[in-house]
């Protein structure tokens, strides 16, 4: 494995008795960059993230983590990573300093160093005046900020995140992820999971998966820019009844309705005459504007031929 990757897998595949959770996923992550895991709950996010930090041992595939050969040197792995689950995993019974002490002595930090990490920390997410209180008490964010100060208390060089943001409103989210950046600058690797398309825009490189399986892997803008399909704005005066027409007719891959009107992601040859066509005894003065794609396009698109495939 080059020494600018931080993770590579090959077939990596994880089974559960008739469930097949993971199916032969292939990955590579640089070092130093914010790469994404886009994909419903029960897509395989977590499940490939316990494989790669050694938690949870692969039915089949091979794992090369920061050099390290997964899961058989997961015990020297982990004290080269930080991991965050969304679930706030902290003691609500200790302060915000006795759950960073704690940290510091599990991590086997020498007194001095612990000192400055937890100063460093305290300061950098926003935790200083928050030292003596419980916890437990603190808000839906301050807890994110919490936990991300004890995942990187030991310096990581790789950091993975699962859903860290599901439990926090848009602000304590854009904030996270100014923190996730200022890590990235720092040369910190990060594998974030989300099911957010804002958050997976963020990432320098973006992995989709759908029941297990990898179905896109490039930057953002590259997966929109290749996305194989148009999309189109109906603007008609019966969405509902349009929407309930349109997601059964071929060439139509996808129908969200926005406010009065729908977003439609049709294959890139089909007419919109077609479509007119098919609605004219539900709205005769329907028409259609173009739009610019984005990722959930690109999501819906993925997951619809992959499905096909099956």
């Amino acid at each position: 494995m080059s020494d600018d990757v931080a993770i590579q897998a090959r077939g990596l595949t994880r089974r559960f008795g008739a469930l097949t959770a993971v199916d032969r996923i292939d990955l590579t992550i640089p070092r130093g960059s914010v790469y994404g895991f886009l994909g419903p709950n029960g897509s395989g996010k977590s499940t490939t993230i316990r494989m790669l930090c050694g938690l949870l041992t692969p039915t089949a595939g091979d794992i090369h983590v920061l050099g390290l050969s997964i899961p058989r040197e997961a015990e020297a792995l982990k004290r080269r990573i930080g991991y965050m689950t969304q679930k706030f995993s902290l003691y609500d019974d200790l302060s915000v300093i006795e759950n960073l002490r704690f940290l510091a002595a599990v991590h086997g930090l020498a007194r001095e160093r612990a000192s400055d990490r937890i100063d460093l920390a305290l300061r950098r997410y926003h935790l200083r005046d928050r030292t003596s209180q419980l916890a437990g008490t603190l808000s839906g964010g301050q807890k994110q900020r919490l936990a991300l100060a004890g995942a990187t208390l030991h310096a990581p060089e790789l950091l993975l995140l699962d859903e860290p943001t599901s439990q926090v409103d848009p602000q304590s989210r854009r904030e996270f992820w100014e923190s996730l950046f200022d890590l990235a600058d720092a040369g910190t690797t990060l594998l974030v999971s989300t099911h957010y398309m804002d958050e997976a825009e963020r990432c320098h490189r973006l992995a989709i998966l759908d029941e297990g399986r990898l179905v896109a892997d490039a930057t953002p803008a590259a997966l929109i820019a290749n996305l194989p399909n148009r999309v189109l704005r109906a603007i008609t005066s019966h969405p509902r009844a349009a929407q309930r027409v349109l997601v059964g007719l071929p060439g139509v891959e996808g129908v969200a309705q926005l406010g009065t009107t729908l977003r439609v992601l049709v294959q890139r040859d089909l007419p919109d005459s077609q479509l007119i066509d098919a609605l004219q005894t539900i709205d005769a003065s329907i028409r259609f504007e173009p739009l610019g794609a984005n990722l959930e396009d690109v999501f819906v698109a993925a997951t619809r031929a992959k499905a096909t495939q099956r």
